[in-house]
């Protein structure tokens, strides 16, 4: 008897909290379920293993300011999918994100509420220092690829039959002499 009163507390309470929602869309002249930081929310792993175990009864996707958010319908409970790190509720950008998020987790059947969504309060970020990673990125391949055509064609000049090699010995000599020619130069410019 005990656990029955509490079943129908409990059911008592969620409606009562879904019917004040719905009284204070209607006081702000807005239609829907507003999407607020008081929902209550739950993890992509609860909701995964809620899809898994058959518990979900649905899914009500909500257009809100900045974006679009998910409840998810299961037992007599209903909780807006939650952001992994922050723990706020999840808004997509874009609807199609959504859809696809909803279709890998199992769910591929929900309602849409676009009443309060409005694309213009969507908010994209510029990153310039990606912008500027990807640039040096695409510099550093193109220098690479550079060097390497380089050292091959070193190697091939080097390989040749008609290559002329000269001695260690040589070479620092000629070095030398260049390096006197230049301060003499030098010197003599002063």
């Amino acid at each position: 008897m005990l656990k029955n009163i509490r079943h129908a507390v409990g059911w008592h309470i969620a409606i009562i909290n879904r019917l004040r929602d719905y009284i204070y869309c209607l006081a702000c002249n807005t239609v829907g379920i507003r999407m607020s930081t008081e929902i209550k929310t739950i993890d992509h792993n609860t909701l995964s293993r809620l899809v898994e175990a058959g518990a979900v009864r649905g899914a009500h996707v909500v257009g809100d300011v900045g974006g679009w958010g998910v409840l998810i319908k299961y037992g007599m409970l209903e909780r807006a999918l939650a952001a992994t790190r922050s723990k706020e509720i999840r808004k997509f950008k874009k609807l199609e994100t959504l859809v696809a998020y909803l279709k890998e987790v199992g769910i591929n059947k929900f309602n849409i509420d676009a009443t309060q969504y409005d694309p213009a309060t969507i908010q994209t970020y510029k990153r310039t220092d990606r912008a500027d990673a990807m640039r040096q990125a695409h510099e550093a391949v193109k220098h690479d690829k550079w060097f390497r055509e380089q050292v091959a064609l070193g190697l091939e000049e080097a390989n040749a039959p008609e290559a002329i090699w000269i001695p260690h010995d040589a070479a620092k000599a000629d070095m030398q002499r260049q390096r006197e020619s230049l301060l003499a130069r030098t010197r003599n410019a002063e």
